[in-house]
């Protein structure tokens, strides 16, 4: 029973101390990476219950994951780039501080268009995946990007 208990304060811990450094957005990370590994575990199993498992497409798949990584990188440099500009440019002061929103966005879209995929997977496995969870899905994901369209105007 006592090795349970420091089991648990050491994962209390270490939760803690990911919420200290990250905070919310650390979160939002996690949430990603857990449903990136749902995602890529449902379409194998997808595969081989069709009968169509493939090696190249996995691997094409596994490729976009790293595409995925690659462009949340991207947002969040550009966030701290905005970050920079925002508090050093001279001669012009802004009335507020920017902290980022490109990545969260950006990771909120990837979250929503991996749980679509989820979602569609489960279905082609056989379980009950409701309507309105995939229509919310999908209204969801469309929202952040109507609302980034609406920023560019």
């Amino acid at each position: 029973m006592e090795h349970i208990n420091g089991f648990k304060a050491t994962v209390t811990a270490v939760l803690a101390a990911l919420t200290a450094l990250w905070g919310w957005v650390g979160w939002l990370v996690l949430l990603w990476i857990l449903c990136m590994g749902m995602d890529v575990g449902t379409g194998m199993a997808k595969a081989a219950k069709q009968g169509n498992w493939s090696s190249s497409v996995a691997r094409e798949g596994l490729w976009r994951k790293v595409g995925s990584i690659v462009a949340v990188l991207l947002a969040f440099i550009m966030d701290l780039f905005l970050a920079i500009v925002v508090e050093n440019l001279p001669g012009i002061e802004f009335p507020f501080t920017y902290h980022g929103l490109l990545g969260p966005l950006v990771l909120c879209w990837y979250i929503l268009t991996e749980a679509g995929s989820i979602a569609e997977n489960a279905g082609e496995l056989g379980g009950p995946v409701p309507k309105w969870l995939k229509n919310a899905i999908a209204a969801f994901r469309d929202k952040i990007d109507e609302q980034a369209d609406d920023k560019e105007e």
